[in-house]
C-alpha cells in the first residue's frame, strides 16, 4: 500500500481549505485517509499563524515509515527544516517564445563571432610567429 502525504481539499465553493492527510495513493483526493495532518487555508495571508497547522511529529513518523510527500507537503516540511526538498531548475518556461528565440539567435550570433575573433588571432599568431 503505497502512502502518500498530500492535500484533501474541504471548505465551501470558493472558499477552499485543505486537509493535509495520510491516505493510500489509490483512494480519491477528497475520499478515504488514513490520519490527518494538519490543514493549510490558502486564502489567509503569509504570515498569518492560522494559515498551515501541521503536526510535524506526524509528518516526520509517515515518513519514515516510507510514505511520499506531494510537492506542496515537501515544501511545507522545507520551509519547517524537516525535509530538504530539491529545487526545480525550468528557467525556459517563464520566458516566451519570442524572445526566447531572439535570445537563442544572439547567442548563436555571439557564438559564431567568438569563433571567428579566434581564428583571426591565431592566424594573426601565426603570421607573427612566421616573420
Amino acid at each position: 500500500m503505497p502512502v502518500v502525504l498530500r492535500m484533501a481539499r474541504a471548505g465551501t465553493k470558493k472558499r477552499p481549505v485543505y486537509h493535509i492527510v495520510a491516505a493510500d495513493s489509490r483512494y480519491p483526493r477528497d475520499g478515504r485517509f488514513i490520519e490527518r495532518l494538519g490543514f493549510f487555508n490558502p486564502l489567509l495571508p503569509k504570515d498569518h499563524k492560522d494559515r498551515l497547522k501541521l503536526d510535524l511529529d506526524k509528518a516526520k513518523a509517515w515518513i519514515a515509515k516510507g510514505a511520499q510527500p506531494s510537492d506542496r507537503i515537501l515544501r511545507f516540511l522545507d520551509a519547517a527544516g524537516v525535509s530538504k526538498r530539491a529545487p526545480r531548475k525550468n528557467p525556459e518556461k517563464a520566458i516566451p517564445r519570442k524572445q526566447r528565440k531572439e535570445l537563442a539567435e544572439a547567442a548563436a550570433k555571439a557564438a559564431t563571432a567568438a569563433k571567428a575573433a579566434a581564428t583571426a588571432k591565431a592566424a594573426a599568431a601565426k603570421t607573427a610567429a612566421a616573420s
